[in-house]
Protein backbone atom coordinates (compact mmCIF):
# COMPACT_ATOMS: atom_id res chain seq x y z
CA UNK A 1 0.00 0.00 0.00
CA UNK A 2 1.17 3.61 -0.79
CA UNK A 3 0.70 5.74 2.33
CA UNK A 4 0.64 9.71 2.28
CA UNK A 5 1.23 11.13 5.92
CA UNK A 6 -0.54 14.78 6.38
CA UNK A 7 1.37 16.95 9.18
CA UNK A 8 4.69 15.59 10.77
CA UNK A 9 5.32 16.87 14.08
CA UNK A 10 6.39 14.55 16.69
CA UNK A 11 4.04 11.54 15.97
CA UNK A 12 3.61 12.08 12.57
CA UNK A 13 7.51 11.80 11.74
CA UNK A 14 7.74 8.79 13.87
CA UNK A 15 4.70 7.08 11.87
CA UNK A 16 6.41 8.00 8.66
CA UNK A 17 9.40 6.82 9.37
CA UNK A 18 8.62 3.75 10.86
CA UNK A 19 6.44 2.67 7.93
CA UNK A 20 9.82 4.30 5.76
CA UNK A 21 11.60 1.29 7.26
CA UNK A 22 9.49 -1.29 6.93
CA UNK A 23 9.78 -0.51 3.43
CA UNK A 24 6.45 1.38 2.77
CA UNK A 25 6.06 3.70 0.23
CA UNK A 26 5.27 7.05 2.00
CA UNK A 27 4.99 10.61 1.04
CA UNK A 28 4.76 12.85 3.28
CA UNK A 29 3.51 16.85 3.60
CA UNK A 30 4.27 19.70 6.32
CA UNK A 31 3.50 23.36 6.28
CA UNK A 32 7.09 23.32 7.13
CA UNK A 33 8.60 21.83 4.52
CA UNK A 34 11.78 20.88 6.50
CA UNK A 35 10.38 18.92 8.68
CA UNK A 36 9.00 17.18 6.16
CA UNK A 37 12.37 16.53 4.80
CA UNK A 38 13.80 15.20 7.81
CA UNK A 39 11.50 12.16 7.79
CA UNK A 40 13.67 10.91 4.68
CA UNK A 41 10.10 10.08 2.92
CA UNK A 42 9.14 11.71 -0.67
CA UNK A 43 7.81 14.79 0.11
CA UNK A 44 4.65 16.64 -1.26
CA UNK A 45 4.20 20.24 -2.05
CA UNK A 46 0.89 20.34 -1.31
CA UNK A 47 -1.75 17.60 0.82
CA UNK A 48 -3.27 17.65 -2.07
CA UNK A 49 -0.25 16.60 -4.15
CA UNK A 50 0.64 13.93 -1.40
CA UNK A 51 -2.58 11.71 -1.57
CA UNK A 52 -3.31 11.89 -5.33
CA UNK A 53 -1.68 8.51 -5.24
CA UNK A 54 -2.10 7.07 -1.78
CA UNK A 55 -4.44 3.64 -1.13
CA UNK A 56 -4.33 5.02 2.74
CA UNK A 57 -3.89 8.42 4.56
CA UNK A 58 -2.74 8.93 7.78
CA UNK A 59 -3.36 12.88 8.93
CA UNK A 60 -1.30 13.64 12.36
CA UNK A 61 -1.63 17.32 13.32
CA UNK A 62 -1.97 19.66 16.32
CA UNK A 63 -5.24 20.85 16.59
CA UNK A 64 -8.68 21.16 15.27
CA UNK A 65 -7.73 24.53 13.13
CA UNK A 66 -4.96 22.46 11.46
CA UNK A 67 -7.35 19.51 10.37
CA UNK A 68 -10.40 21.86 9.00
CA UNK A 69 -7.31 23.79 7.08
CA UNK A 70 -5.67 20.84 5.83
CA UNK A 71 -9.05 19.30 4.42
CA UNK A 72 -10.58 22.00 3.20
CA UNK A 73 -9.37 24.30 -0.33
CA UNK A 74 -7.62 23.57 -3.65
CA UNK A 75 -4.42 22.12 -2.60
CA UNK A 76 -6.37 19.83 0.78
CA UNK A 77 -6.31 16.30 1.37
CA UNK A 78 -10.34 16.49 0.10
CA UNK A 79 -9.19 17.45 -3.27
CA UNK A 80 -6.73 14.79 -3.86
CA UNK A 81 -8.84 12.10 -2.90
CA UNK A 82 -9.65 8.98 -5.09
CA UNK A 83 -11.80 6.44 -4.64
CA UNK A 84 -11.73 3.71 -2.21
CA UNK A 85 -8.98 5.55 -0.24
CA UNK A 86 -8.94 5.40 3.99
CA UNK A 87 -8.47 8.75 5.27
CA UNK A 88 -7.40 7.53 9.00
CA UNK A 89 -7.50 10.96 11.61
CA UNK A 90 -5.09 10.56 14.07
CA UNK A 91 -4.83 14.10 15.23
CA UNK A 92 -6.35 14.87 18.91
CA UNK A 93 -9.16 16.47 17.94
CA UNK A 94 -13.39 16.86 19.07
CA UNK A 95 -15.11 14.75 17.54
CA UNK A 96 -17.08 16.95 16.29
CA UNK A 97 -14.56 18.21 13.94
CA UNK A 98 -13.76 14.54 12.58
CA UNK A 99 -17.50 14.52 11.78
CA UNK A 100 -17.75 17.82 10.69
CA UNK A 101 -14.95 16.79 7.98
CA UNK A 102 -16.35 13.64 7.16
CA UNK A 103 -18.43 15.26 3.93
CA UNK A 104 -15.35 16.42 2.75
CA UNK A 105 -13.59 13.09 2.16
CA UNK A 106 -17.17 11.03 1.62
CA UNK A 107 -17.86 13.13 -1.59
CA UNK A 108 -15.14 11.81 -2.96
CA UNK A 109 -15.81 7.94 -2.59
CA UNK A 110 -13.32 7.62 0.15
CA UNK A 111 -13.93 6.66 3.43
CA UNK A 112 -13.01 8.71 6.87
CA UNK A 113 -11.60 6.73 10.10
CA UNK A 114 -10.85 9.02 13.70
CA UNK A 115 -7.88 6.76 14.93
CA UNK A 116 -5.98 8.74 17.72
CA UNK A 117 -3.14 6.62 19.25
CA UNK A 118 -2.00 5.84 22.49
CA UNK A 119 1.85 5.84 22.98
CA UNK A 120 5.42 7.85 22.94
CA UNK A 121 7.43 8.33 20.32
CA UNK A 122 9.81 5.73 21.13
CA UNK A 123 7.17 2.77 20.61
CA UNK A 124 5.96 4.61 17.33
CA UNK A 125 10.08 3.68 16.62
CA UNK A 126 9.25 -0.04 17.59
CA UNK A 127 5.77 0.02 16.32
CA UNK A 128 3.52 -0.48 19.05
CA UNK A 129 1.59 2.02 19.27
CA UNK A 130 -2.29 1.42 20.32
CA UNK A 131 -4.92 3.17 17.64
CA UNK A 132 -8.10 3.80 18.67
CA UNK A 133 -10.90 3.65 15.79
CA UNK A 134 -14.05 5.06 14.94
CA UNK A 135 -15.64 4.44 11.76
CA UNK A 136 -17.17 1.62 9.53
CA UNK A 137 -15.79 -1.86 10.05
CA UNK A 138 -15.10 -2.24 6.42
CA UNK A 139 -12.60 0.97 6.04
CA UNK A 140 -10.86 -0.67 9.53
CA UNK A 141 -10.45 -3.52 8.24
CA UNK A 142 -8.87 -2.37 4.54
CA UNK A 143 -6.41 -0.22 6.59
CA UNK A 144 -5.44 -2.44 9.25
CA UNK A 145 -2.03 -3.92 7.22
CA UNK A 146 -0.99 -0.03 7.68
CA UNK A 147 -1.71 0.66 11.29
CA UNK A 148 -0.27 -3.05 11.99
CA UNK A 149 2.73 -1.79 11.13
CA UNK A 150 2.67 1.07 13.44
CA UNK A 151 0.04 -0.52 16.35
CA UNK A 152 0.34 -3.35 18.90
CA UNK A 153 -3.52 -3.21 19.44
CA UNK A 154 -5.67 -1.74 17.11
CA UNK A 155 -9.15 -0.91 18.24
CA UNK A 156 -12.42 -0.80 16.64
CA UNK A 157 -14.56 1.41 18.85
CA UNK A 158 -17.36 1.84 17.25
CA UNK A 159 -19.32 5.10 14.67
CA UNK A 160 -17.23 7.89 13.77
CA UNK A 161 -16.13 10.54 16.44
CA UNK A 162 -15.70 7.42 18.69
CA UNK A 163 -12.35 6.83 18.36
CA UNK A 164 -11.51 10.93 19.20
CA UNK A 165 -13.67 10.12 22.71
CA UNK A 166 -11.67 7.49 23.58
CA UNK A 167 -8.78 9.38 23.22
CA UNK A 168 -9.89 12.76 25.23
CA UNK A 169 -10.42 10.04 28.07
CA UNK A 170 -7.25 7.76 28.26
CA UNK A 171 -5.93 11.96 28.00
CA UNK A 172 -7.86 12.71 30.76
CA UNK A 173 -6.50 9.50 32.91
CA UNK A 174 -2.49 10.61 31.37
CA UNK A 175 -2.77 14.25 32.37
CA UNK A 176 -4.30 13.47 35.55
CA UNK A 177 -1.21 11.47 36.73
CA UNK A 178 0.50 13.56 35.31
CA UNK A 179 -0.90 16.42 37.96
CA UNK A 180 -0.38 14.13 40.89
CA UNK A 181 3.13 13.19 40.16
CA UNK A 182 3.99 16.69 39.66
CA UNK A 183 2.54 17.47 43.00
CA UNK A 184 3.93 14.75 45.32
CA UNK A 185 7.04 15.09 43.78
CA UNK A 186 7.23 18.78 44.66
CA UNK A 187 5.51 18.04 48.19
CA UNK A 188 8.68 16.00 49.00
CA UNK A 189 11.40 18.12 47.38
CA UNK A 190 9.95 21.23 49.74
CA UNK A 191 9.80 18.69 53.07
CA UNK A 192 13.48 17.96 52.13
CA UNK A 193 13.30 14.89 50.50
CA UNK A 194 15.73 14.60 46.84
CA UNK A 195 13.51 14.35 43.94
CA UNK A 196 15.69 11.66 42.45
CA UNK A 197 15.07 9.65 46.17
CA UNK A 198 11.33 10.29 45.93
CA UNK A 199 11.44 8.80 42.46
CA UNK A 200 12.56 6.01 43.09
CA UNK A 201 10.52 5.08 45.70
CA UNK A 202 7.32 5.96 43.62
CA UNK A 203 8.67 3.49 40.75
CA UNK A 204 8.77 0.49 42.82
CA UNK A 205 6.01 1.65 45.31
CA UNK A 206 2.06 0.64 44.63
CA UNK A 207 2.10 3.70 41.80
CA UNK A 208 4.59 2.69 40.07
CA UNK A 209 3.52 1.96 36.24
CA UNK A 210 3.97 2.48 32.67
CA UNK A 211 3.99 6.20 33.17
CA UNK A 212 5.56 6.76 36.06
CA UNK A 213 8.71 4.68 34.06
CA UNK A 214 8.51 6.34 31.10
CA UNK A 215 8.09 10.10 32.62
CA UNK A 216 11.36 9.65 35.13
CA UNK A 217 14.02 11.44 33.02
CA UNK A 218 11.68 13.85 32.60
CA UNK A 219 10.59 14.71 35.94
CA UNK A 220 13.87 14.33 37.73
CA UNK A 221 16.43 16.07 34.80
CA UNK A 222 13.40 18.62 33.16
CA UNK A 223 16.52 21.00 31.52
CA UNK A 224 18.05 17.48 29.83
CA UNK A 225 15.35 15.70 28.28
CA UNK A 226 13.70 16.29 25.14
CA UNK A 227 10.23 17.34 25.13
CA UNK A 228 7.49 14.77 24.45
CA UNK A 229 4.24 16.51 24.98
CA UNK A 230 3.71 20.14 25.21
CA UNK A 231 2.06 21.59 27.82
CA UNK A 232 0.14 23.83 25.08
CA UNK A 233 -1.02 20.40 24.09
CA UNK A 234 -1.76 19.21 27.15
CA UNK A 235 -4.14 22.76 27.81
CA UNK A 236 -5.90 22.26 24.53
CA UNK A 237 -6.46 18.49 25.30
CA UNK A 238 -7.97 19.57 28.87
CA UNK A 239 -9.85 22.02 26.96
CA UNK A 240 -11.33 19.75 24.97
CA UNK A 241 -12.23 17.04 27.53
CA UNK A 242 -13.81 20.29 29.08
CA UNK A 243 -15.89 20.91 26.18
CA UNK A 244 -17.02 17.46 25.31
CA UNK A 245 -17.82 17.15 29.01
CA UNK A 246 -20.02 19.90 28.80
CA UNK A 247 -21.92 18.80 25.65
CA UNK A 248 -23.03 15.19 27.31
CA UNK A 249 -23.15 16.78 30.88
CA UNK A 250 -20.68 14.75 32.71
CA UNK A 251 -19.11 16.78 35.60
CA UNK A 252 -15.46 16.61 35.63
CA UNK A 253 -13.79 18.97 38.15
CA UNK A 254 -10.69 16.87 38.60
CA UNK A 255 -10.05 17.43 34.83
CA UNK A 256 -11.19 21.31 35.44
CA UNK A 257 -8.70 21.66 38.12
CA UNK A 258 -5.84 20.12 35.96
CA UNK A 259 -6.47 22.64 33.06
CA UNK A 260 -6.37 25.49 34.97
CA UNK A 261 -3.30 24.64 36.13
CA UNK A 262 -1.55 23.92 32.74
CA UNK A 263 -3.26 27.32 31.27
CA UNK A 264 -1.45 28.83 34.11
CA UNK A 265 1.91 27.20 33.31
CA UNK A 266 1.01 28.38 29.50
CA UNK A 267 0.81 31.98 30.76
CA UNK A 268 3.82 31.49 32.77
CA UNK A 269 5.49 31.18 29.17
CA UNK A 270 6.24 27.08 29.85
CA UNK A 271 3.61 26.26 27.10
CA UNK A 272 6.90 24.56 25.18
CA UNK A 273 8.22 22.33 27.87
CA UNK A 274 7.40 18.57 28.11
CA UNK A 275 4.27 18.22 30.44
CA UNK A 276 6.55 17.08 33.06
CA UNK A 277 6.79 21.05 33.26
CA UNK A 278 3.82 21.40 35.17
CA UNK A 279 6.46 20.33 38.64
CA UNK A 280 8.20 23.42 37.23
CA UNK A 281 5.58 25.50 37.17
CA UNK A 282 4.78 24.47 40.56
CA UNK A 283 8.23 24.61 41.81
CA UNK A 284 7.93 28.61 41.06
CA UNK A 285 5.01 29.08 43.15
CA UNK A 286 6.86 28.09 45.72
CA UNK A 287 9.73 30.31 45.10
CA UNK A 288 12.17 28.01 43.14
CA UNK A 289 13.37 27.57 40.50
Amino acid sequence: MKVAIIGVGRMGAGMAVRLRETGTEVVVWNRTPAKAAATGCAVAGTAREAVAAADVVLVSLADDAAVRSAYDGPDGVAAGLREGVVVVESSTIDPETVRGVEPLVTGRGATLLDGPVSGSIALVEKGQLTFMVGGPAEGVDRVRPVLDLLARQVFHVGALGSGAIVKLSINTVVLGLNQALAEALVLAERAGVPRETTYEVFANSAIGSAFVSYKRAAFERPDEVPVAFSLDLVAKDLDLVRQLAARVGARMPQAEANLGVATAAVAAALGDRDMSGVATYLRTLSGEL
